[in-house]
């Protein structure tokens, strides 16, 4: 067997709506070989393994996986549940796994949620090693590798504080990502986000952070503002430390100028060689070292967030108790044992180090490692209290005294941070400072752990504050999204609706086919419709909405890059990508684009086309039901008297049709109203091109969803010119006495609708066409008669990426299949795609139309160039037929000059 590859969807997708890893293998010569087939290698794996037995698989109960092993499953299944099993004792708690056709024989995805990227890879990894290893009878070093996951559960988590925030951020529905592999967070969409990193965030300004991180600058600030600190100066050598201790006349503190967590801290300095001693051990943390008075008082941590005290702590230092037989070594071994305590900030307490401060602590008292003191004495670690270094806290949040937590909010309004962290001394919390108590520190970025996991007492949910503070009303965190896919029509659909959200007022971040727009701006060139797009337009500060094209690539492969939107509308779902990925059909199809309707969030709005009876499905089918969601189904349709518009209608809900020229709303019976005349709308063509009209009628559906008024959609899309706005689809050009039309169709369904649209003009028609390669035998000729069927005449050329296939191959198939079906059509491959449109306007008679559905638009702009192409007027093509011209100037010659200049 062989792993091929690893993929992670950080977003919902097509398996699951929580993150995946997908593991692909090849099975090779396993590809037949059930378990059933290999008694031993089960029994193996539930003896390293109990706990498969716990496993339900599909039969939905306990002891199910196993009923699969015995009777006999394949080798893909059975690493998903090896990985799953591997999840819980390697650090994570995954329940969610499937294994499905990779599209090739041999080939399966074996997915699994993902909570971390890295670990899930080593889980599944170690599942395909471990499988292959029981296969060939030789050991595998189990606990080994799960210690490993361990260590990279511990290494890749989110740390305590800035998880606090994220759970908080969840909790209100604000969508949240992480920008790198350490604690930085956004949090919110587009002109929304805002950023944090641990307990710094967006708005926490970089002056304050400085006046936080120089603490003799913080308590020259605190006096000025009449706020208790204790007396002390800076010193640069041992001498002047002795100096300076000298000065204060008594009892002191010694720390590094610009230190955090309590590192080289020493505390209780009563004489000038312990003075020299303490800077010696701040001097490895700062060039400059405070030595200050020791105030007097229980060491306490509040924490004031928007300029309110939201949490208090009571913090003790590091400590044991002497049972009269133990060495103290021995004792803070034991007491690290403790299930409360672990490396670093995984636990509510920190495990305590035995360094060399905690040696000067004990040899203070009389004491070092070897040391059994007396039973009962009551002996000290460390000095200061950080939880960092073992520290304990208990919560006393509710009983700081007012004028305490008032002094506190001065504090951190002094220096102008918006969370901070007060280290205050204080003989007793309920009462007013006395002349011995005072404030020792702000700290900026403070850590949260003691208040959410306190030692003792109430847990304070400082994370909650925080995004409270960041975001007073949640919902405003998000931006509108509206999220559109389908078979045919979706980049135009997608730049109508941009074009009108602009019109109307917003700043669009748009993804499609052609790039990334930000108000109406082209940030990146290329085909944009994956989920990475989507994040860039989501992070982007200018963005008021969202419309994002989502293509069936990116869903399947990298799922999508929002978590839910506002609208989402599927155009239809025809034959196309069949061949691809494990698609067999239509139905398949359906089940990759209905992940858009899924992720429309509780009160937004799913757009489907009623003349599509696969679409008209959807709200009943299980993926949407099982969601328990309510949401509204809006239909649109050309056809006014659908059935399914008719029923629609009858039930009170909302839908869009064209009557006559015109397009209409309807809510229910009693509410119906006028939008536009199609005609007026360029891209129709005058009207004469259905596919477009359906692409006006879901733009309209979203728009109106959005509460943009009649007026503004309909004059929005008067000027939504083709070759200006949605260039490369459906654009017309005049040349010598005929026209070429431009599209980008590549499947059944583009070729039968752009050739009954041509049929419209009552001219000859010629199809120079080409076909994706990757596509299945049967698709490949599916289109072909599509194509023939709509055009009287077929140029077949060559796309330059061939796909998988050999030069000509793919060109071959499609003319071998027009001539078997349509033996008089005249048809022939002329594979250079510049040769072939150069040779077919040559030979235009008058009236006569080309449909270059192109591969390389540049390079096709440019033979029309040559050509003398100009741009067309429809008006001029439809005059006295059946679809005559309203009074609005359908000319566009301007547009389309600067699009072939």
């Amino acid at each position: 067997m062989k792993l091929l590859r690893m993929n992670h969807i950080p977003g919902p997708n097509v398996f699951n709506h929580k993150p995946v890893m997908i593991m692909t293998i090849d099975l090779e010569d396993h590809i037949e070989v059930e378990s059933s087939m290999l008694p031993d290698f089960v029994a193996e794996i539930l003896s390293d393994l109990p706990g498969l037995h716990t496993h339900r698989c599909s039969r939905g109960r306990a002891g199910g996986f196993v009923e699969r092993l015995n009777e006999g499953t394949y080798f893909g299944h059975i690493m998903e549940h090896i990985a799953l099993e591997f999840s819980e004792p390697a650090g994570i708690s995954a329940s969610y796994g499937k294994t499905v056709y990779g599209g090739s024989p041999g080939i399966y995805k074996v997915v699994i949620e993902c909570q971390d990227p890295k670990l899930s890879e080593h889980i599944l990894e170690m599942a395909f090693d471990y499988a292959n290893a029981k296969l060939k009878g030789e050991a595998y070093p189990l606990e080994e590798k799960l210690a490993e996951g361990r260590r990279i559960t511990e290494r890749n988590a989110l740390g305590p504080s800035t998880k606090a925030i994220v759970d908080a951020a969840i909790a209100r529905d604000i969508p949240w990502t992480r920008i790198n592999d350490q604690s930085l967070i956004q949090l919110g969409y587009g002109k929304n986000r805002k950023f944090i990193q641990a307990t710094q965030s967006w708005s926490t300004r970089s002056i304050a952070v400085e006046i936080s991180c120089n603490k003799a600058l913080t308590k020259e600030f605190l006096s000025r503002a009449c706020i208790p600190v204790p007396y002390g100066s800076v010193v640069r050598s041992g001498e002047a430390a002795r100096k300076a201790w000298k000065n204060i006349g008594g009892i002191a503190a010694v720390k590094p100028l610009d230190g955090n967590q309590g590192k080289g801290v020493s505390l209780y300095i009563n004489s000038e060689e312990a003075a020299e001693a303490a800077y010696i051990i701040a001097a490895e943390y700062s060039s400059r070292v405070i030595i200050e008075e020791m105030l007097t008082g229980d060491d306490y941590r509040l924490i004031v967030v928007g300029g309110k005290l939201v949490a208090a702590s009571k913090r003790m230092p590091p400590s044991i108790v002497a049972d009269g037989v133990s060495s103290i070594a021995q004792l803070v071994g034991r007491e690290n044992l403790n299930p409360m305590r672990g490396e670093g900030h995984e636990k509510p307490m920190t495990k305590i180090p035995l360094d060399e401060i905690a040696l000067t602590c004990l040899e203070k008292q009389g004491f070092n490692l070897i040391s059994i003191p007396e039973a009962g004495t009551v002996i000290s670690l460390r000095d200061n209290t950080n939880l960092s270094t073992g520290g304990r806290a208990v919560d006393v949040t509710d009983i700081v005294h007012p004028s305490i937590a008032r002094i506190c909010e001065r504090a951190a309004e002094t220096i102008g941070l918006d969370i901070c962290g007060i280290d205050l001394l204080a003989d007793d919390i309920t009462k007013p400072l006395n002349k011995t108590n005072g404030i020792v520190e702000l700290n900026t970025a403070p850590g949260i752990r003691m208040h959410h996991y306190p030692s003792e007492g109430k847990a304070r949910n400082v994370g909650a504050a925080i995004v409270d503070m960041l975001f007073p009303k949640p919902e405003e965190s998000r931006i509108p999204i509206i999220a559109i896919t389908g078979t045919n029509g979706k980049t135009t659909t997608t730049r109508m609706i941009s074009h009108v959200m602009s019109e109307s007022g917003k700043v669009v971040g748009t993804t499609t086919t052609g790039g990334i727009w930000i108000d109406r701006e082209c940030i990146s060139e290329g085909d944009t419709t994956g989920p990475r797009s989507a994040r860039t337009v989501l992070s982007d500060p200018k963005v008021e909405m969202a419309v994002l094209e989502t293509a069936r690539g990116g869903l399947m492969r990298n799922g999508l890059g929002y978590d839910w939107s506002d609208v989402g509308i599927i155009t239809n779902i025809q034959a196309d990508h069949i061949g691809q990925d494990g698609i067999e059909d239509e139905d398949d199809i359906l089940h990759i684009k209905a992940l858009v309707a899924e992720r429309v969030k509780a009160g937004g709005t799913i757009v489907l086309n009623a003349r599509d009876p696969r679409l008209v499905q959807l709200p009943e089918m299980r993926c949407i039901q099982r969601q328990k969601l309510e949401r509204n189904i809006v239909y649109f349709s050309t056809d006014a008297h659908s059935p399914v518009i008719m029923n629609h209608i009858e039930n009170g809900g909302t839908v869009y049709y064209q009557l006559g020229n015109w397009i209409y709303e309807a809510k229910g019976i009693f509410q119906n109203c006028k939008i536009l005349d199609v005609r007026t709308v360029p891209a129709t063509l005058g009207g004469s091109a259905q596919f477009q009209i359906e692409n006006v009628l879901a733009t309209v559906a979203a728009a109106r969803s959005q509460g943009v008024e009649v007026s503004v959609i309909a004059e929005a899309l008067a000027t939504f010119d083709s070759e200006k706005h949605n260039p490369g689809r459906m654009n017309v050009f005049k040349v010598n006495q005929g026209y070429v039309l431009l599209d980008y169709g590549h499947n059944p369904g583009a070729f039968s609708a752009i050739g009954a649209t041509l049929s419209n003009w009552g001219s000859n028609k010629t199809g120079i066409i080409s076909l994706p390669g990757d596509r299945s035998l049967e698709m490949i000729e599916t289109a072909a008669r599509a194509a023939a069927a709509g055009f009287d005449r077929i140029i077949i050329k060559e796309d330059r990426d061939r796909r998988g296939r050999a030069a000509g191959e793919t060109a071959s198939i499609t003319l071998n299949e027009i001539r078997r079906a349509f033996p008089h059509k005249e048809c022939r491959i002329i594979s250079d795609e510049k040769t072939a449109l150069k040779e077919m306007i040559q030979a235009l008679n008058p009236g006569e139309t080309i449909a270059h559905f192109y591969d390389n638009l540049p390079s096709v702009m440019e033979c029309l160039k040559e050509c003398g192409a100009v741009p067309a007027d429809i008006s001029e093509i439809l005059e006295n037929k059946q679809h005559p011209m309203p009074k609005r100037d359908m000319t566009r010659a301007a547009s389309n000059a600067a699009l072939l200049h």
